[in-house]
């Protein structure tokens, strides 16, 4: 497989760069991380950027591979990611664009496009995290309207967010996979309550949302009633498939600095040191690799990411604790400092086999999707 750059692709990546150099010293001052409101309105700023510049729908308009150039090349130039946009642009809305209808295409997307609405992850539940099929919110029918009754946990930016994609039962009876719907929640509706919680990291991107008989009427169900498990399987294999590129090539950047800490600071002497940087650094090359064989793939099946996106999410999320483990044994004693950078990310990154699907879980998909083995009992 030919993964070098072709024409058009040469040509997006030297506009972009253009673009880049020329646009990110006008930015302002990035708000503090504990400031959700000023980080919305920072990141839809740089959305609208985007927008204007011509660069907004690369994450749905443009093939897999010019939308993998683009977070490729926004990430080495130290662009600001996606940030609150984050579930809007890599997951409600490739799966709105994706399976929802030509009029809510026109009603949702433009808005996230033009980085005037944040959405967020109505998924998992307190007793439905990993066994996502488990999920017990209910969505009762009551005409032209559901009523909605139950709560979410690790609700990704709920607190600033306009709408959820959100997960419910209709059909209490149905098979665990079939009885589930896939909504679109407006977070200002009546009924809605929305509690911050705060990471071991100090950061307080997640919520609990709470759900008391909240109307929503059923022309923001996306995809078929009971339908919403294949809708979710879209949604996540965008979510393990192309949302983590950026992060990967973050990681090999950090790597350069490791090695240039290391060395500055001694610890460049340490010859086990120097191995595990080296092997780091072969493990992100070839999940880059892997990330674009995963995009040629989406490209020729129609766009949208398969079961390879398990492959890459299981050894990232492993190969990213490794990284920030090597990290804190750089720093040495400063590992414990957590103004110290990389300390922060060292606790975040805990997350990572638990986020968008735990290790245990992408190892049953690889095993019985991809490898064919029979199902567990």
């Amino acid at each position: 497989m030919d993964l070098s750059d072709t024409p058009e692709e040469e040509e997006f990546r030297a506009r972009l760069r253009e673009w880049l150099a020329g646009t990110l010293p006008t930015l302002p001052a990035e708000p503090s991380p504990d400031d959700w409101p000023g980080r919305r309105a920072y990141d839809l700023g740089w959305q609208r950027m985007l927008y204007d510049a011509g660069y907004a729908g690369v994450h749905w308009d443009a093939s897999p591979t010019l939308r993998m150039v683009f977070l490729e090349e926004t990430e080495k130039a130290g662009a600001p990611y996606v940030g609150a946009n984050f579930v809007g642009l890599l997951h409600a809305g490739p799966t709105i664009a994706a399976e929802g209808t030509a009029g809510q295409r026109a009603r949702w997307l433009p808005p996230i496009l033009r980085g005037e609405q944040v959405w967020c992850q109505g998924f998992s539940e307190p007793d439905a995290g990993s066994d996502l099929a488990s999920l017990r919110t209910r969505a009762r029918r009551d005409g032209d309207v559901y009523v909605v009754t139950g709560s979410k946990i690790w609700t990704s930016h709920a607190e600033v967010a306009d709408w959820c994609e959100l997960l419910v039962r209709t059909d209490p009876d149905a098979p665990r996979h079939r009885g589930i719907t896939w909504l679109a929640l407006p977070m200002d509706a009546d009924g809605v309550t929305v509690r911050p919680l705060r990471t071991l990291a100090g950061s307080a991107e997640f919520a609990e949302v709470f759900l008391d008989e909240v109307r929503v009427p059923v022309a923001n169900r996306v995809g078929e009633e009971n339908d919403g498990w294949r809708v979710t399987m879209v949604t996540l294999s965008f979510e393990r498939g192309t949302a983590f590129v950026g992060e990967v090539v973050a990681c090999r950047r950090m790597l350069g600095e490791l090695a240039r800490t290391a060395r500055g600071n001694g610890r460049w002497d340490d010859p086990a040191l120097r191995r595990r940087l080296g092997r780091l650094d072969a493990e992100f090359r070839a999940l880059w690799r892997l990330t674009q064989w995963n995009v040629s793939e989406a490209e020729a099946s129609g766009g949208m990411p398969g079961v390879g996106g398990s492959v890459f999410k299981l050894r990232y999320s492993h190969a990213r604790q490794e990284l920030y483990d090597t990290a804190a044994e750089v720093l040495g004693p400063d590992a414990l400092d957590l103004d110290r950078p990389w300390v922060l990310d060292r606790l975040s990154s805990l997350s990572y086999t638990i986020a968008a699907g735990t290790s245990q879980i992408q190892r049953t998909i690889v095993a019985e999707r991809i490898l064919g083995l029979p199902r567990g009992r």
